[in-house]
């Protein structure tokens, strides 16, 4: 941990040329630095000279390649829209587990995941809190962009950029600062193939890719390079893509994943499923062995519905099914 004693020490000038990208700080809070680098930053930072040295912290952890692991998260229940308790008051997720949210429209989903995106302390409109390995999240989960509490994968992945996959990969690897740039974009690329239901090319244009080929593209992504030790995806039933393959691309990756769903399939292959009702957790499931024997028939009836998309679109009748 960079001392604050240290930084009283300091001059603008010298906090910048130890650390160039301090005055990103600055920026993000408004804060002028002037011209002036002989100014105290003591007298530059003001009351943020606290939040200053943990920023500077966190970024030397990252650009020396430190990992921060996550092995669990808690989510002490908080308060459903009536201002009632809500019935589950803890809920606990640990790497490796994929947890289902489900609930009725408007129930109450995405604000529980808003409150564990946030990292909450009891400072959000339910009063949850969220831990992180047992202990109450700090700043660095809030405001560090690649150290995120959770990478959302949402529904719609609209690209901007005019360049091919392999190129728009390997920009975002450099941008991680990753190792093995070429390797790690073979591996995306070749995870992200096996989850399409047609495959593409490195040289594809990212802005030409389909929906289906975009999500898968992005779930590769996150699962390789996203340091977010939370993955949150929602509604991947509505993807397109090899639902089973990419659930188990992000647990491979030592991931807690938390998915949004409506499809019984998906609900059923998670290990437990948080009920969400009238803004509160109402109770948390896990499924049963009868449940599990349903999720194979379920598959097979999915794997039919798939077959028979297929031959629609290769333009065959349907006289016969």
């Amino acid at each position: 941990m960079i001392a604050v004693d240290l930084l009283r020490t300091l001059t603008v000038g010298a906090l910048l040329e130890r650390w160039p990208y301090a005055d990103g700080f600055f920026a993000d809070r408004g804060l002028e630095l002037g011209d002036d680098r002989d100014v105290a930053v003591t007298a530059a930072a003001g009351a943020a000279l606290g939040d200053l040295a943990e920023f500077l912290t966190e970024m030397e952890s990252f650009l020396s390649g430190e990992e921060l692991t996550v092995n669990s998260i808690a989510v002490i229940g908080g308060r459903n829209k009536s201002g009632d308790d809500e019935p589950v008051r803890e809920l606990n997720v640990t790497v490796g587990e994929v947890v289902c949210i489900v609930g009725p429209t408007g129930s109450g989903k995405s604000r529980l995941l808003a409150d564990i995106e946030w990292v909450a302390r009891g400072d959000t409109p339910t009063g949850r809190r969220v831990l992180i390995d047992g202990v109450e999240g700090d700043e660095r989960w809030r405001t560090s962009g690649d150290r995120k509490l959770v990478a959302q994968l949402s529904q719609n992945m609209n690209f901007v950029m005019d360049m091919g996959v392999g190129d728009f990969l390997a920009l975002h690897a450099e941008s991680r600062r990753a190792d093995d740039i070429d390797g790690k974009v073979q591996r995306i690329w070749n995870e992200a193939n096996s989850l399409a239901g047609e495959p593409f090319a490195l040289d594809t244009p990212v802005t030409s890719l389909s929906g289906g080929q975009s999500r898968a593209l992005m779930i590769a992504d996150t699962a390789v390079l996203s340091t977010s030790p939370v993955v949150l995806i929602d509604e991947i039933e509505n993807a397109g893509i090899d639902r089973q393959k990419a659930l188990d691309v992000l647990v491979g990756q030592d991931k807690i994943v938390l998915m949004a769903t409506h499809d019984p399939i998906l609900a059923l292959m998670g290990d437990r499923r948080v009920v969400i009702n009238n803004g509160g957790m109402v109770k948390v499931v896990e499924p049963s062995t009868a449940e599990r024997a349903n999720l194979d028939e379920l598959r097979a009836l999915d794997a039919r519905l798939m077959g028979l998309r297929h031959r629609l679109r290769m333009g065959e009748r349907l006289d016969e099914i």
